[in-house]
């Protein structure tokens, strides 16, 4: 989420206004975060949200960097009134280009946070910077075909990108055959997972992975529901998914391992400017997860997954504590438990998820 406040301490800040119930500026966010922890110098470089992340990417080398973009990549004035509206400058676009992002998942509930016009802003200044996308297009045709990502040596990853109603993507938000928009899934039903599964068959090859986002889901809270499970296990059974990457949650949930297939219910937020924000801090979510899933290019079956704890502070990612590691173990402890999943500590102080 590089939108709103965080756009505001990057080098080229945009026009802070936001159309939001009780906040008329991004810059009272910052405001809100600097209460709770101390000013924040400013500007802060491209790469410098990024923090100890960036470390943690290089030693680990992964052959690709997958991201959900929750924000608008804009300058357009044309402010939805949907409650939350989340903008970043075109000119800040370099802080994604600065961790060697791969390609962003679009199909969520911020992206047209600034009207069509500002969908296709963002479309273009990714493409621009050699970023791929999924998930939302200049027509529906365009926002359901996958991002094709092509790893040296290996094969190629097909990233698929949905936007579900329960994450509050609003219905009118669907692309259609003459207006832009994002690749909407009405339900979660035996008939959606058929359709995705048609879709992933046109275009799957032999050795390919294929990896599903879907935003599902509220903000806050633990449970998985029954449906969520189903649709994710069908897709697994009939497309072919390799991956199912859930978000929307704000925190990390529970991680099922179905058939070899990772099932990542809410992988929490990477980084937002919710610092100062009170009422749900019981969930902790200045603590973050960053997934490394290593899957075998031949099978796509699941070989092993890292997770490392970080931390939201200042707008920055810095490496968790190790008594907040070990929190965010106990959570995935728990929460994984009736999945059939726990994670070890590692001599890092890295999560390793282990399943049965």
């Amino acid at each position: 989420m590089t939108g709103r406040a965080i756009d505001q301490v990057l080098p080229h800040p945009g026009d802070p206004r936001i159309c939001e119930r009780y906040l008329t500026s991004a810059e009272a966010y910052v405001a809100l975060a600097e209460k709770a922890h101390g000013p924040i110098g400013r500007p802060l470089g491209f790469a410098e949200i990024w923090g100890d992340a960036l470390a943690e990417l290089s030693r680990r080398a992964p052959d690709l960097r997958i991201v959900n973009l929750e924000t608008s990549i804009t300058k357009s004035e044309d402010c939805t009134d949907k409650g939350i509206s989340y903008r970043m400058s075109p000119d800040n676009l370099p802080c994604l280009t600065a961790a060697g992002i791969d390609c962003c998942v679009l199909a969520n509930n911020h992206v047209l946070d600034w009207g069509r016009a500002g969908l296709v802003e963002t479309l273009e200044t990714l493409e621009a910077a050699g970023i791929r996308t999924a998930g939302a297009g200049r027509d529906a045709r365009a926002a359901h075909r996958p991002a094709i990502l092509e790893v040296a040596g290996k094969g190629r990853v097909l990233v698929f990108s949905f936007g579900a109603p329960t994450s509050g993507v609003p219905s009118d938000w669907a692309a259609d055959d003459i207006r832009s928009g994002v690749n909407y899934l009405d339900d979660l039903s035996a008939r959606a997972a058929e359709a995705i599964a048609v879709q992933v068959r046109t275009v799957k090859q032999a050795r390919d992975i294929v990896v599903v986002s879907i935003h599902w889901g509220g903000n806050w809270g633990y449970e998985i529901p029954s449906a969520q499970s189903a649709f994710a296990r069908r897709l697994i059974d009939d497309a072919g998914v390799d991956v199912v990457y859930g978000h929307s949650s704000h925190h990390p949930k529970g991680v099922e391992v179905y058939k070899d297939r990772p099932i990542f219910y809410g992988c929490g937020d990477f980084l937002n400017d919710y610092e100062g924000i009170r009422g749900y801090e019981a969930f902790r979510d200045d603590l973050v997860l960053m997934y490394f899933p290593s899957l075998a290019p031949e099978t796509g079956a699941l070989l092993r997954c890292e997770m490392v704890p970080l931390q939201i502070r200042k707008f920055r990612l810095h490496r968790a504590s190790a008594k907040d590691a070990r929190w965010l173990r106990d959570l995935m402890n728990r929460e994984g438990e009736g999945l059939g999943t726990g994670v070890e500590m590692t001599e890092d102080e890295a999560l390793r998820l282990t399943w049965r």
